[in-house]
């Protein structure tokens, strides 16, 4: 069984930067891809930012802003994210496709204020 737990969500200013985390608990192949994506209220989820073995990918909006990375052991992305603007508040959601299978994280709240 594997479960995501994220962390780092919260309330900021404009301008300001904050770090998502998640973890991956159970046993499975590196060869995964990892990711965020985020849902405004009223929206639908987005594709944030991808990484895979060694790829990576993101949304346009978020370009030069964000950065996404993982540990060594595959199982840990972090979501830096600088300049945040207002459009950036969300819940953000950890997610993981292995095998097919799509497993997704409770969602953190990024709120930024103007």
């Amino acid at each position: 069984q594997v479960q995501l737990v994220e962390s780092g969500g919260g309330l900021v200013q404009a301008g300001e930067s904050l770090r998502l985390s998640c973890t991956a608990s159970g046993s499975f192949t590196r060869r995964n891809v990892m990711g965020w994506y985020r849902q405004a209220t009223g929206k639908q989820r987005e594709l944030v930012a991808l990484i895979g073995t060694e790829t990576t990918d993101y949304a346009e909006s978020v370009k030069g802003r964000f950065t996404i990375s993982r540990d060594n052991a595959g199982n840990t992305v972090q979501l830096q994210m600088n300049s945040l603007k207002p459009e950036d508040t969300a819940v953000y959601y950890c997610h993981l496709k292995l095998v097919g299978v799509n497993y997704w994280g409770q969602g953190t709240q990024v709120t930024v204020s103007s």
